[in-house]
């Protein structure tokens, strides 16, 4: 798979109708940059299942596969660093970090106290138009299937709806940050056919308090919809744990 950035100019343009130049200029969409580009790939691999948790991620290697250099790889993988995806360690370089249910812990409780205060301010700004959107993200979410990668960008895209009503860009700014450093734990949750079919449940109630107006109906919803993920992320690490020391 490589990547490439085509920028391709009509010739004719010049002969076009202002509104056909209009219309090319305003469809317009900034092509991504090769870190953007390998950055995307790798966080869909670590969703996928393809890169796990304790793997070496080669940064010449992946470049090449990807056709890129490994100076944009090595830019991704400072990115997931930072965000706690990997770690760059001495004599091995970046490892994919292992799964902690502390820090899911952590993120969860400040997800928490910020996204109740969105959903507080996001709640009375919806507009009908809003509503409608939020509705056919859920119906989307309904017919995804086991898709991880699909399911956990739509699931994003449906709390994030909401999330953005609340015009307050440094307080979503922030959100994204979290919900980026938690995306491996959330593909591992969904990944299981019951906990998929709990998250649809839950987004239908979320999405019907919504409708509703009513703000602490949502905020309630939404706080049982993050502990049962954090619930079945702990006994499914636990159940790992004790396995491994059963075998030790």
């Amino acid at each position: 798979m490589r990547f490439h950035i085509l920028y391709e100019i009509n010739n004719q343009m010049s002969t076009a109708p202002l509104s056909g130049i209009i219309e090319a200029v305003t469809s317009f969409e900034r092509p991504k940059t090769a870190h953007e580009a390998v950055l995307q790939e790798i966080r869909q691999r670590m969703l996928d299942g393809r890169i796990r948790p304790g793997e070496a991620i080669r940064p010449d290697a992946i470049g090449a596969e990807l056709g890129v250099s490994a100076v944009p790889v090595r830019e991704a993988l400072r990115i997931l660093e930072g965000e706690g995806h990997v770690t760059n360690r001495p004599h091995r370089g970046y490892v994919v970090a292992e799964l902690d249910i502390a820090d899911l812990t952590e993120i969860y409780r400040i997800r928490d106290l910020l996204e109740t205060e969105a959903v507080r301010q996001a709640i009375p700004k919806l507009q009908a138009d809003d509503i409608t959107e939020l509705r056919k993200i859920v119906a989307e979410m309904d017919e995804v299937g086991d898709d991880m990668v699909e399911l956990t960008a739509v699931n994003r895209r449906f709390h994030f709806t909401l999330f953005e009503a609340a015009q307050m860009p440094h307080l979503v700014r922030l959100l994204r940050m979290l919900w980026d450093s938690s995306d491996r734990y959330r593909a591992r949750y969904l990944r299981v056919p019951e906990n998929r079919q709990q998250a649809h449940d839950q987004h239908h109630r979320i999405m019907q308090a919504i409708a509703d107006g009513d703000v602490d109906r949502v905020i309630e919803e939404k706080t049982l919809h993050r502990a049962h993920a954090i619930n079945a992320l702990a006994e499914a690490s636990a159940a790992v744990l004790g396995d491994a020391q059963s075998t030790a």
